[in-house]
């Protein structure tokens, strides 16, 4: 179980705090789901959490165990908004092995199955799939990994409905293995996977019921 315990971020520069005493919990294999605007503090959670920033204060625990920000670089799993735009292998296999030269053909081959590539050719370039697969890509890159914690900045962002569909099926398939946690501005298509939600707004997390918040959207009326 991943616990935050009075988490703040302000930084030196900032006359607020960023994030404002954040308090959270996620079991092991669930989805959590965090829904905030631009500018709430989103992304900075999950680079906290994700090892690439330092809390001003507060804690961080993993089974019961409070680690440093070097720690959760080996426990947590980072896929951006738009990941694409990060790759750097010219082909399928270079950008699984990309830190990892070692890993052998099976390790590769076992990612790929996990996200649904596995038809693909190794030799075809990252930049030629169509954006739906480049983000179950993303998500082998993370899991050949084998994190314990697998951290989604706005994976829908971008993607057509269809694709979009397709994503937040393979996302309720990997939290029977994995333990996910997913920032987004725009809930809709992620709210019926969710097993906990909470809302960002200006640095305070506040947990809410994933199924009222769905039963709200779905009585909005249509546009």
């Amino acid at each position: 179980m991943l616990y935050l315990r009075n988490l703040i971020y302000h930084p030196t520069a900032c006359p607020t705090a960023i994030l404002k005493s954040i308090n959270l919990e996620l079991p092991s294999q669930q989805l959590g789901l965090i829904i905030g605007p631009s500018g709430s503090g989103k992304s900075t959670l999950l680079e906290i959490l994700s090892g690439l920033a330092e809390p001003t204060s507060g804690s961080l625990f993993w089974r019961e165990q409070e680690l440093t920000a070097e720690q959760m670089q080996q426990l947590a799993g980072l896929v951006f908004q738009f990941p694409e735009r990060h790759f750097c292998g010219g082909t399928i296999l270079e950008e699984l092995r990309l830190g990892h030269p070692e890993l052998g053909k099976e390790r590769v081959t076992q990612a790929l199955e996990e996200v649904g590539l596995e038809h693909l050719s190794l030799s075809t370039s990252p930049h030629a799939l169509s954006g739906g697969q480049q983000r179950r890509l993303a998500l082998a890159v993370q899991l050949i990994r084998q994190p314990h914690l697998l951290l989604l900045d706005e994976p829908t962002a971008g993607l057509d409905w269809s694709m979009r569909r397709q994503l937040v099926n393979l996302l309720a398939k990997l939290k029977k293995n994995w333990t996910l946690l997913v920032v987004t501005h725009d809930a809709g298509d992620l709210l019926p996977i969710a097993d906990r939600c909470w809302t960002l707004n200006h640095g305070e997390l506040k947990s809410v019921d994933p199924l009222t918040l769905g039963a709200a959207k779905e009585a909005q009326p249509a546009v």
